[in-house]
């Protein structure tokens, strides 16, 4: 998995049992971080935390990763491991929605939202498509915006700074913080378009930032997918796959802001 700019996180203290292996979306970090925690307490078995963006895991995934459970922002790229004889069913485990983050000093509600979007003067951040859901997420908003006003797909594709969820061209965020946090105080952009749930750790970051929600006509609900990759320790990631599924795996997720599917 070398090259892959994620995180990892340990659980030990569990003797010489082997951890479960997590493959999962950088937006369920602070989640699946509660999840692990208290699976292994219940469990007695580790869980090995990987975060990062979800097209980049699934490429490394396809090629060389071992085996464990790989959760995505999207359904896409589990699909792909899955069609490819990689990983088993691809199962729903949580819903989000796009939102925009936005600098204290920028006036926008729902409502404005698109016109200040195509206001030359305003910075619009987002991930990188094709790495990272959310970036797909936000183009999939773009083509919603052309059908209301016309011309707007061209403006917005021209002019949205792909800041995260890819190979950056800024230094990466300390991991000690929230990334859309960190970015927004760093005013690399006057609106960041974000899951609701980043937007949410990145306003307890950064408490002046402001969460606009995006109106109905350009709404966009992200679906998250999960799979367990074949291999020697698939049991161990089916294990995990169902506690996620379960009302205690829910119930954490549930309290970082994601929809019960």
């Amino acid at each position: 998995m070398a090259g892959v700019p994620f995180e990892r996180l340990v659980g030990g203290g569990y003797g010489e049992q082997e951890p479960v292996r997590v493959f999962a979306a950088g937006s369920l970090k602070a989640a699946f971080v509660e999840a692990a925690t208290d699976y292994a307490l219940s469990s007695g078995v580790p869980v090995e935390c990987s975060f990062g963006p979800s097209g980049l895991l699934r490429e490394r995934l396809e090629r060389d990763g071992p085996g464990g459970l790989f959760a995505s922002a999207n359904m896409e790229h589990p699909a792909i491991l899955n069609g490819g004889g990689r990983s088993g069913p691809v199962r729903v485990f949580a819903r989000n929605q796009l939102c925009a983050l936005v600098q204290p000093d920028v006036e926008v509600t729902p409502d404005t939202l698109l016109e200040r979007m195509l206001d030359p003067a305003i910075r619009v951040g987002t991930s990188t498509p094709k790495a990272d859901p959310s970036g797909d997420y936000a183009w999939a908003m773009f083509r919603k915006a052309e059908r209301l006003q016309p011309g707007s797909h061209r403006i917005l594709d021209g002019k949205a700074l792909r800041l995260a969820g890819g190979t950056p061209a800024i230094p990466i965020p300390p991991k000690d913080r929230n990334p859309y946090g960190w970015l927004m105080e760093g005013r690399h952009a006057d609106l960041f378009l974000t899951y609701r749930t980043n937007a949410q750790l990145a306003i307890c970051e950064v408490p002046a930032l402001k969460l606009v929600a995006l109106p109905e006509p350009l709404a966009v609900e992200a679906e998250y997918g999960l799979t367990v990759l074949n291999g020697p320790a698939s049991a161990r990631g089916e294990a995990f796959a169902d506690y996620i599924l379960s009302p205690a795996g829910q119930a954490a997720l549930e309290r970082y802001g994601f929809s019960n599917p």
